[in-house]
């Protein structure tokens, strides 16, 4: 898969980028491309560089080398046209607690000098379009985690723009809400609104069209999530057993650490050989008195390949 392209189409591109804080390279050498109405998906641990990146394509940071451009705009020499044709959601966006939906919707049509004669019928487009406008009265600081993330994306698109960089916009927010927000989300790409979206949630980048794998600064694999799934090495086995972390401890005695992971009351072992690790797994759980209660071999997830790729690259 190629990590580069040099289709001047493209709504973001990047070219070499890099970025230090001190002595610590936060990017390295990243070149991509996300084409028009695209969700891309950018996918790493805590502290891989994810939000670096989203500073860097919204024009919040300049880069140490490298270019990036964003809808043709190079986001150094073009920084103010870039910012208006974006809208950047970080992880800690700017609502002001004190206001009230409405009046938080209404200082950002200001900030983003939206036409007076179009506000009301924005506002009233995202309040339905966020599921808000019953709380429209409410003062932010009493809205859930959930409403707050939504309330936070209305602002965000209230100038209508044509690319939206958002920064891990799930992280902590409960399942039904994260369900609502990428229904949200859904709607905006039919609308052709390109999409690059950060995450450390491997269910949520198999929903984008294409995702990017970065660790430590390092983009390791960039392509769809049926693409990126073909770099899997080996074979997974879903292990079902009575106690999972003892069974956990017990296969790590017996096959390389990385290749037993645990997945909720799931063990996932990586094995060359599906049939012979079966065997070894079932002769060691018998030894030490686990009772194995399934073996199945099963797709890789993202989360899989992920571990998988970070395994050999070490």
């Amino acid at each position: 898969m190629s990590l580069t392209s040099d289709n001047p189409s493209s709504v973001i591109r990047t070219e070499g980028l890099r970025k230090s804080f001190g002595k610590i390279q936060a990017i390295k050498n990243l070149s991509l491309n996300v084409e028009r109405g695209e969700m891309f998906g950018l996918v790493g641990p805590d502290g891989a560089g994810k939000t670096t990146v989203m500073r860097l394509l919204s024009a919040v940071l300049d880069p140490d080398a490298g270019d990036a451009w964003v809808l043709g705009r190079h986001t150094v020499k073009e920084s103010e046209a870039v910012k208006d044709q974006i809208a950047y959601m970080s992880q800690r966006f700017g609502l002001y607690p004190d206001l009230t939906v409405i009046e938080n919707l209404l200082f950002y049509t200001d900030i983003y000098d939206v036409p007076r004669g179009e506000r009301e019928k924005r506002i009233r487009r995202l309040l339905s379009f966020s599921n808000l406008g019953p709380f429209q009265k409410r003062q932010a600081r009493d809205l859930s985690g959930g409403m707050k993330q939504k309330l936070g994306l209305a602002c965000a698109l209230v100038h209508t723009p044509k690319v939206l960089l958002l920064d891990e916009p799930t992280n902590g927010v409960d399942p039904l809400s994260r369900r609502e927000f990428w229904k949200i989300l859904n709607g905006l790409l039919r609308e052709q609104v390109t999409i690059f979206i950060s995450t450390s949630y491997l269910d949520e980048a198999e929903r984008c069209h294409r995702v990017a794998l970065l660790n430590e600064g390092e983009l390791l694999a960039c392509g769809t999530p049926d693409e990126v799934k073909q770099m899997m090495r080996g074979t997974i086995l879903e292990v079902r057993t009575s106690n999972p972390r003892s069974a956990l401890e017990v296969l790590r005695k017996h096959f390389p650490a990385q290749a037993a992971r645990l997945f909720g009351d799931r063990i996932h072992l990586v094995a060359d050989s599906a049939a012979k690790a079966q065997e070894q797994a079932e002769k060691a759980f018998a030894e030490e008195g686990i009772k194995l209660l399934s073996v199945r071999e099963i797709e890789p997830g993202l989360e899989d390949v992920f571990l998988s790729v970070l395994a050999s690259n070490h």
